[in-house]
């Protein structure tokens, strides 16, 4: 406030630099910097990458925003990927709350690939953990396709017998992991308030 009690910075200019910055990709070229540094720095293990989504609450509304009826509340859904020591290697990728996380997966792994190729990252025969909410044939093939290696949770479906055919490859370890890592990433994200969204 200046001396007339006035503010000094109206929150309307504070909007349009952030959407001028959004729109010059500022952002985007923040975050590939940030892990490109990590990777220089020798911080990052990329030998298994864990994988999740998470719906954030948005009570005052916004963009891209849907109910989800599993939260049951109102927001929007994000999924991301973070290396073994909690680091975020991809932006997320948003949608409403009402979406279904699986097929997220398939546009999430074009920026994680993006951002590792930028950053000069080696994920051929990295294993990416996901959980059941992901097991599915397209998801597999996808992860399969980018020389990566599924291990995910599978999820029976409430089938009575079990699946005929091979068993996909699953290491409970592995899986085990995703609640030090990408659980431990989205507590810290559903405790701070993400611009644009609340």
């Amino acid at each position: 406030m200046d001396r007339d009690g006035r503010p000094e910075i109206h929150y309307t200019s504070i909007y349009r630099a952030f959407r001028r910055w959004q729109a010059c990709e500022c952002f985007d070229a923040v975050f590939l910097e940030s892990v490109v540094r990590l990777e220089h720095d020798q911080l990052l293990d990329t030998s298994v990458i864990h994988g999740d989504g998470t719906t954030t609450a948005a009570k005052k509304g916004g963009d891209n925003i849907g109910f989800s009826g599993h939260k049951n509340m109102k927001g929007d859904k994000v999924v991301a990927f973070c290396d073994r020591n909690c680091n975020v290697i991809a932006p997320f990728v948003s949608a409403p709350g009402n979406r279904n996380e699986s097929p997220l997966l398939r546009d999430a792994l074009p920026q994680v690939i993006r951002i590792a190729r930028e950053a000069r990252l080696d994920l051929r025969d990295t294993v990416v953990s996901l959980d059941g909410v992901y097991d599915c044939r397209a998801n597999r093939k996808a992860i399969f396709n980018r020389g990566m290696v599924p291990n995910i949770n599978p999820n029976p479906r409430g089938r009575k017998r079990t699946k005929r055919g091979r068993k996909p490859l699953f290491d409970l370890a592995i899986f085990k992991e995703r609640f030090r890592t990408i659980e431990r990433v989205f507590a810290w994200e559903d405790t701070h308030q993400r611009a644009g969204v609340k």
